[in-house]
């Protein structure tokens, strides 16, 4: 299984950026789909996960109402929209896949066995 990050870029303060995962190999349609960032000087922590199931993605409370993510199973494709930008946003943001095939959400970046490449994301204010 393999993880693509893509989207990531500049951003001035209050703009929007669309990442998108693309997955090759598993079964896509089984996986939660989560979203990590590292911020500068910081661990990694969950920002977003959707499950398989077609049920509500769950939102870290930092980005709530701020990020959206959605998937496409047809795609194979997990997007996170960062909606009005902060510079506090700045990360590198990865996707990862948990194949366990269960359908509640986890936010430990332990228990998602896949991950990107992480794709890098800069806002100035």
């Amino acid at each position: 299984v393999q993880l693509q990050a893509s989207g990531g870029g500049w951003a001035q303060a209050g703009d929007y950026l669309i990442l998108s995962c693309v997955v090759n190999g598993g079964t896509f349609d089984r996986f939660i789909m989560g979203w990590f960032r590292q911020c500068p000087g910081k661990e990694r922590e969950f920002v977003a996960a959707i499950p398989w199931s077609g049920g509500s993605p769950l939102y870290a409370d930092s980005v709530m109402g701020q990020f959206s993510l959605s998937r496409n199973n047809a795609k194979k494709t997990a997007y996170l929209q960062l909606n009005r930008l902060r510079p506090e946003d700045t990360a590198v943001y990865y996707c990862g896949a948990d194949s366990s095939g269960n359908w509640y959400i986890r936010i430990r970046e332990d228990e998602y066995h896949y991950w990107g490449q992480g794709t890098q994301v800069t806002v100035s204010s």
